[in-house]
């Protein structure tokens, strides 16, 4: 649970007077990020009700009372080589917000994920004497470490989703706090499957499958013809099988749904807008692309097999010059220590691969009660009140100005 503390009492004002408006600049990246961030400013105005925020929001944040100055979805683009092409417009957007952020003088600027764009944003900001906080880690323990360096030059305090990210940062004197993960909040560790299916109108008896192939358009452009295959796989080699794929955006389903359409042998796959979770909750077993959904398939307690593949010559450059640290690039693997779940990386992935993994998953009810009882350990580990803990380390960390 959220440490109980009294962290907005410098904006309350004094009797009879009007209180201080806190003024949140925040810059979210996508869809996960746009979740992380409507939680995050739900929580702050618990805190503190005279609260504004402003900059980079999703349709989320922007419910949660955010004002927009650009979308979310601006700043999804993935990859070292993929980020080229984008570099102008983003860096054209980068300096519009720093001078925006440095005219508005907020209290606070919060980078949510997207490390690439928020960092060098952190430490423009901080440099015109601005608090800076980075909302969800860089894997920077996984790959290229000595960004941990520049990290703590960016920003005054990182909050971290996952237990083993603030000892990293504590071995490396950089200010970070484990808050827990606000997914694990909000998937109950008890999924309602039969409910799940009653509002998609799934027949209870059918084996459903979900397909993630991603967020991003990136991911479904390299991914979404090999999911459409390993469905494709499956139901050629079994009867009973229906499948699913909840897609982020209008976009990303146009773009799934033409990978289907050119797949000769693709199986009848029901495309969905947005509804991820309770596809999830719906689902027996899941195919999902490398990233934030793995978490909520562990954390909906679902056999998963996962894909993961870069531009060939990101993945390239990844190889060549040993930037990767760890021995797993799954969420679950990676928080149970372990191969857990099979992952697929760059040329591993094909729609008979995937499909042969996945009945793997499925059809072993031993490996099923195995993986339900490691999930629901990381669920309980990381179901901490994310977005009120880090409410509350970032009130605290602009009480440390005041002190």
């Amino acid at each position: 649970m959220a440490r109980t503390v009294e962290p907005d009492a410098q904006f309350r004002g004094t009797p009879g007077a009007a209180a201080e408006s806190l003024r949140v600049a925040i810059v979210a990246g996508e869809s996960s990020g746009d979740q992380l961030g409507a939680a995050l400013i739900a929580a702050l105005r618990a805190r503190v009700p005279h609260v504004q925020c402003f900059g980079v929001a999703g349709p989320r944040m922007l419910a949660a009372g955010c004002e927009a100055w650009a979308a979310a979805d601006e700043l999804a683009v993935m990859g070292l080589t993929e980020v080229v092409r984008h570099l102008p417009r983003l860096l054209r957007l980068r300096a519009s917000l720093t001078a925006r952020f440095r005219a508005a003088r907020p209290h606070v600027f919060v980078g949510i994920d997207s490390p690439e764009f928020n960092l060098g944003l952190a430490r423009r900001l901080k440099r015109s004497g601005l608090k800076t906080v980075q909302y969800v880690s860089p894997q920077v323990w996984a790959w290229r470490q000595g960004r941990v360096r520049s990290i703590g030059r960016a920003c005054d305090l990182v909050l971290c989703l996952l237990p083993f990210e603030s000892d990293f940062y504590a071995r490396h004197a950089v200010s970070a706090v484990f808050v827990g993960h606000p997914l694990a909040d909000q998937i109950p560790l008890e999924v309602d499957r039969d409910g799940a299916r009653r509002a998609l109108e799934v027949d209870p008896a059918v084996t459903l499958v979900a397909l993630l192939p991603g967020s991003r358009m990136g991911e479904v452009e390299r991914l979404g013809a090999d999911f459409a295959s390993a469905a494709a796989w499956i139901a050629a080699r079994r009867r009973g099988f229906e499948f699913i794929a909840p897609m982020a955006t209008p976009g990303v389903r146009r773009a799934f749904e033409r990978k289907i359409a050119d797949l000769p042998a693709a199986p009848a796959i029901r495309v969905l807008d947005g509804q991820a979770q309770r596809a999830l909750a719906a689902a027996d077993a899941v195919l999902v692309a490398s990233g934030t959904a793995t978490l909520e398939t562990l954390l909906s307690g679902r056999p998963m097999v996962v894909a993961y593949r870069l531009g060939a010559l990101t993945a390239f450059l990844l190889r060549r010059l040993g930037l990767v640290k760890v021995p797993y690039f799954s969420q679950p693997n990676l928080l149970v220590g372990r191969r857990l779940v099979p992952e697929f990386f760059q040329e591993q992935v094909s729609g008979a691969a995937l499909g042969s993994a996945l009945l793997g998953q499925l059809e072993d009810r031993e490996r099923v009660n195995e993986l339900q009882r490691e999930f629901r350990r990381v669920h309980e580990t990381l179901r901490r009140g994310g977005a009120e803990r880090a409410a509350s380390a970032i009130l605290e960390c602009l009480r440390g100005d005041n002190t």
